[in-house]
């Protein structure tokens, strides 16, 4: 073998005509702004997505996540001002409608950011209810679409030319908060979801911020992701919802109470998660890996994880190992990565090593698909760097770390149990880490070495017999996965 960072495909790629009732086992999250012009305006376009389907089909991915896409007077769109259009600079409805049909039919799945507890200040809603709080009509029905009061506080903006003030968590971003207690903001929110689930055909949501539905209120907000997963469920048997709940293991359990399919695994994400935590140290990478490993199953349950390194909001995967002149590092992290189960995500961007730290347009930068093919940068980048070659180029290097990243996703989808069956260990011994997956028929093994030199072991009957280092010169710290239907060990 000729590098210990590896994944040994066992056995034949699976076919994937369409989209699977389960939660896919790989997805890809992409700022469509960032990704890919097709009208040389550039701005990265929804018909540009589109045209790079084959790429994300042959890499792996078979979920797509897109960040907002709704009309909005910001860059990033989160702070939209229609729930049922597309932002003109991304294109149209009939585009988007084009780019689900196509990544349809290529088994990937689509799932829309929904940011539901806040609107644009210029959201028709919010302005309707200014204006009558304006003119001394607080019993307007719009006003009571948001959450406004007589008096100031924390995470109340005052509303000009009146004494009344407005809820806004994110401060300064001029996002007011819903009143989701309104039976008729609930309507809203149901009308939305019914035309992007049954018009457009999504498959389901991302949802945003779903600590602050209502803030510091576990309850109430477990309770209202109760009623956008029945919701939904009603509208399109199978959706996947997967909501972002920034916070520890304990209070992430405490949400998949609610039903929805998934929380993002923030303990396993960015420099503090245990990923990461496993690799640092003098040794016991493996216990380290497998008491955090263990400890979120636990906390989970039957939930389905949604694994990740790093997203929008966080810096790259390469500045949290370290690893603008470490490919191995990178390496090394995404392949453990893609030994947990569930719905593993990963940022655009990550399998060519993108760099982004700081402001958070700097975490939002083109994608580098060759040196004359690329977007322009967001507004307010203050650093650019791209660490590692153009797609372009890592495509041609059978060692780069796009290749790399591209056998781990297709590893995930030869062997189903990765992602969906139950984990058990084997062992966990200083730098050696085997586990067992199965589910139903489907099993297989997972073998990690943390070390910086080769092992190798043999197996015997249905235990782990040896595992003995070999003499073989040190070389750059990696982690050797490998992943194979359990027949093919004994």
């Amino acid at each position: 073998m000729r590098r210990l960072l590896a994944v040994l495909l066992a056995l034949a790629l699976l076919s994937m005509t369409a989209v699977a009732e389960t939660p896919a086992a790989n997805w890809y999250e992409v700022f469509v702004r960032s990704y890919q012009d097709s009208d040389d305006d550039g701005l990265g376009d929804l018909n540009g997505l589109r045209s790079r389907l084959d790429y994300i089909e042959d890499m792996g991915w078979r979920g797509l996540w897109l960040m907002p896409v709704m009309p909005s007077p910001s860059y990033h769109k989160y702070d939209v001002t229609d729930y049922m259009d597309i932002d003109a600079e991304y294109g149209t409805l009939d585009d988007m409608r084009a780019l689900i049909d196509e990544a349809h039919a290529r088994g990937i799945a689509v799932i829309l950011d929904l940011p539901i507890n806040h609107t644009s200040t210029l959201h028709p809603w919010f302005v309707a209810a200014c204006e009558a709080l304006k003119r001394g009509d607080a019993d307007d029905p719009y006003v009571d679409y948001y959450r406004f009061r007589d008096a100031g506080g924390v995470g109340y903006a005052p509303l000009e030319d009146t004494g009344w003030f407005y809820e806004e968590q994110f401060a300064g971003g001029g996002m007011p908060d819903l009143n989701l207690d309104n039976p008729a903001v609930r309507g809203e929110i149901e009308a939305i979801m019914a035309f992007w689930l049954s018009d457009v055909g999504a498959d389901g949501f991302r949802l945003d911020a779903v600590t602050s539905y209502y803030t510091g209120d576990v309850e109430a907000n477990v309770a209202f992701l109760a009623w956008l997963k029945q919701t939904a469920e009603a509208l399109r048997p199978g959706a996947y919802l997967v909501g972002e709940c920034w916070a520890n293991l304990d209070t992430i359990a405490k949400y998949y109470a609610s039903g929805v399919d998934s929380f993002f695994l923030f303990p396993a994400s960015q420099a503090e998660g245990f990923l990461t935590a496993s690799l640092r140290g003098r040794g016991a990478h493996a216990e380290k890996f497998a008491s955090h490993y263990q400890k979120t199953l636990d906390a989970i349950g039957n939930g389905r994880l949604a694994p990740f390194l790093c997203n929008h909001d966080t810096g790259r995967t390469v500045g949290l190992v370290q690893g603008r002149k470490n490919l191995p590092a990178c390496k090394f992290v995404e392949g453990l990565l893609g030994t947990l189960g569930g719905s593993a995500f990963t940022y655009y961007g990550e399998e060519i090593g993108m760099v982004g730290s700081g402001d958070d347009p700097n975490k939002r930068l083109a994608m580098y698909w060759s040196d004359g093919d690329m977007t322009d940068q967001p507004p307010g980048v203050t650093s650019l760097e791209y660490a590692y070659p153009s797609v372009e180029a890592q495509m041609a290097d059978p060692d780069s770390l796009l290749n790399y990243m591209k056998a781990v996703n297709r590893a995930r989808l030869d062997n189903p149990a990765i992602a969906d069956g139950t984990n058990a260990f084997l062992l966990a011994d200083g730098d050696l880490c085997l586990m067992r997956r199965e589910a139903g028929e489907d099993a297989c093994l997972i073998a990690v070495n943390f070390s910086a030199t080769r092992s190798r072991w043999t197996a015997t009957g249905r235990s782990l017999r040896t595992w003995r280092p070999s003499r073989e010169r040190r070389r750059s710290k990696g982690v050797h996965c490998i992943y194979r239907p359990m027949a093919s060990w004994f």
